[in-house]
């Protein structure tokens, strides 16, 4: 008997041995589960999504803002940007070990930053800005060395920088802590080992001491110190203007304007893809000197881009000037315009659903109502259409092309204007009279709406004087909808459900795009209304497709 005990003792430990460096996937799952439902009871729902939705008789790798491996069911993806989530962030978010992106812009989070994110070391994107975040950054942070992307920006945090934080970080491109209560100086060795970094956003905080030595040994960086202020800030989207760049600089950066850089053609110039000597890629666009009023249009562009500053709008890094010769180097766009994800070829059209539309116009709508109530001059676009709607490479929408853009200094809401719009999206009163107004941009929006939700263009072939685009959604209005959608990629989008019909979303949408290109403007709404009316939209839809979702699972 005593000779059996310790064989059976080698077993066990050899069993264990194995347990130990095999873990099995279903162990890892419910670890996974476990952080997640940790996460949710921490936090107040608002709109209940996660109550109706993140349910344990449904898979987690189904819940909204949740994305697994295709290998196995570890979660890699926990993204809710912008759904209100009251609360902090639970510590056993740290679990989550096989994340690579999370993702809480915007969702109302407060209390600290868990020290144990320092444990997610597949971690490549963490974004926790735009809320109301508190105390020091953790120092295990500086765990994280896979991280491409660190935004902290918009918060409350406070303390130094860790100066350790960014030693193991090779592969970091962006870092952004704008916007916090941080205070004390820069460490000095902070950004000895970020070979890859792109971009620093420090403004807005109470860092004291210059930019450390060690930025100037980073070629891909360029670097501003706003005088008299001690406030450091370094961002190559915002800065590169301080720099001369010359004529030669972008002959060399475009090759010599080839062809094969053209990114598109406008009414007043070409736009060409180039990079410049600090590594930064960016959008060139060349002002066609030979044509009328192209020098109008070119200072006009630099009026308002250097002046109004939104998320959504395209940002002017640079402009270059001669007697004969006149560019503007602005943020490069890599995703396109929304005129190519609508009806370009199959290369480059996006099977968008419904709320990846309706994010893109809120998008749209948030820089309008920026440009017509918050900048401290009314700045009236003009000429709002896809062609000018750009995408970034999180796929944030940017309006873009100011070039017949005016500025009210004096607040008048009504202006002559000599260049016209585009056909089909003009206003009546802008069209027949060049009478440019709050209300004219509204007309445009609306149109453009209702272009995005039909995939028709107003200049289709089947619209002429007869008929319009927006009369062929009249007459379609409120029970025939299914008619002026069955001919987009709508349906096909992965995040719309069949109740955006059912429920009247789609009905909505339509009412408010009707309403925004009414043919008197008194009876436009304003586009501080419309990014109301949108945003009412979207949270209810996601309240509902989650809740439906939920349901269906139960079913079944």
């Amino acid at each position: 008997m005593s000779s059996r005990i310790p064989m059976i003792i080698f077993l066990l430990l050899l069993l264990s041995a194995v347990s130990y460096s095999s873990p099995s996937p279903t162990n890892g799952s419910d670890t996974d589960l476990a952080a997640l439902l940790a996460f949710k009871a921490q936090l107040a729902d608002p709109l209940r999504v996660l109550a109706t939705n993140w349910t344990p008789g449904t898979s987690f790798c189904h819940w909204f803002g949740v994305s697994c491996s295709r290998r196995r069911q570890r979660v890699t993806a926990l993204s809710l940007p912008e759904l209100p989530l009251v609360g902090s962030i639970a510590p056993h978010v740290g679990n989550l070990s096989f994340l690579s992106i999370l993702n809480f812009t915007y969702a109302n989070l407060t209390g600290s930053i868990p020290v144990q994110l320092g444990r997610l070391h597949r971690l490549r994107y963490l974004s926790l800005g735009g809320n109301s975040l508190s105390n020091d950054i953790p120092a295990a942070l500086g765990n994280l060395t896979r991280l491409e992307s660190l935004i902290l920006a918009s918060n409350q945090l406070s303390g130094q920088i860790p100066p350790e934080m960014l030693v193991h970080m090779h592969n970091l491109r962006k870092i952004s802590l704008i916007g916090n209560d941080l205070s004390g100086q820069i460490p000095p060795g902070l950004f000895n080992n970020t070979p890859s970094l792109m971009i620093i956003q420090f403004g807005n905080n109470s860092l004291s001491g210059p930019i450390p030595h060690s930025i100037a040994s980073l070629s891909k960086l360029e670097k501003k110190i706003k005088s008299g202020e001690d406030k450091a800030y370094v961002d190559p989207t915002d800065v590169v203007g301080h720099q001369r760049v010359s004529y030669h600089e972008l002959v060399r950066a475009t090759n010599s304007f080839s062809e094969e850089n053209i990114l598109g053609s406008g009414s007043f110039g070409k736009v060409f893809k180039g990079q410049i000597s600090s590594g930064l890629v960016v959008a060139i666009k060349v002002i066609d000197m030979q044509l009328e009023r192209a020098i109008q249009s070119f200072d006009a562009e630099c009026r308002v881009l250097r002046m109004a500053r939104h998320r959504n709008l395209i940002r002017i890094l640079n402009t270059c000037s001669n007697l004969d010769f006149r560019a503007l180097v602005l943020q490069y766009m890599p995703n396109g315009s929304l005129e190519m994800l609508l009806h370009g070829s199959e290369s480059t059209r996006m099977r968008l659903g419904f709320l990846e539309r309706l994010g893109i116009m809120l998008d749209v709508s948030m820089a309008m109502d920026y440009l017509h109530h918050e900048h401290y001059e009314l700045v009236l676009h003009c000429d709002l259409k896809p062609s000018n709607v750009l995408f970034d490479e999180e796929m944030t929408a940017h309006v873009a092309d100011f070039g017949i853009a005016r500025l009210l200094l004096d607040g008048n809401s009504m202006t002559s204007v000599s260049m016209p719009g585009t056909v089909g999206y003009m206003a009546p009163e802008y069209g027949l009279l060049g009478k440019a107004s709050r209300e004219s941009d509204v007309f445009s929006y609306g149109i453009m709406l209702l272009e995005v939700f039909t995939g028709r263009r107003p200049t289709d072939s089947m619209f002429g004087a007869e008929l319009t685009l927006r009369q062929w959604v009249q007459w379609a209005f409120p029970t025939d909808l299914h008619q002026v959608v069955g001919g987009s990629q709508l349906f096909q989008g992965s995040s719309l459900s069949s109740c955006s019909l059912d429920d009247g979303f789609l009905a909505s949408v339509f009412e408010l795009g009707l309403l925004c290109s009414s043919e008197s403007p008194e009876e436009r709404i304003t586009m501080r209304d419309v990014v109301v009316t949108l945003k009412k939209i979207k949270a209810e839809y996601i309240k509902r497709i989650t809740t439906t979702t939920s349901g269906s699972t139960h079913t079944n």
